[in-house]
């Protein structure tokens, strides 16, 4: 899959409301938003251990596969519910997040 195919799909995913499933090689399942997107890079916003303070990272999309996590389903009320989210494959270790 290209990086213009991959920014296709997570343009959609690119809204405060709902999450998506990211796993890096050491760590699995983590929340995330998506905050932005170019041809290169997706901006996640990563929840942490510490409530209300998120890790704010730029992946490459050359380093990611998409893929659907069905043990996951949307948020926002407003829309049709949807039992599955789009979720991250992230091909190196999550960077240490700095508090």
């Amino acid at each position: 899959m290209t990086n213009h195919e991959k920014r296709k799909q997570t343009i959609p995913w690119f809204d405060p409301e709902e999450r998506v499933t990211v796993h890096f090689l050491d760590e699995r399942d983590l929340n995330a938003e998506v905050t932005g997107t170019t041809e290169e890079l997706v901006d996640l916003a990563l929840e942490t251990n510490v409530p209300h303070l998120k890790q704010r990272i730029s992946v490459p999309l050359r380093l990611t596969e998409l893929s659907e996590d069905l043990g996951h389903y949307t948020r926002d009320p407003e829309r049709p519910l949807k039992h599955r989210r789009l979720m991250l494959i992230v091909n190196e270790k999550r960077p240490a997040v700095i508090y």
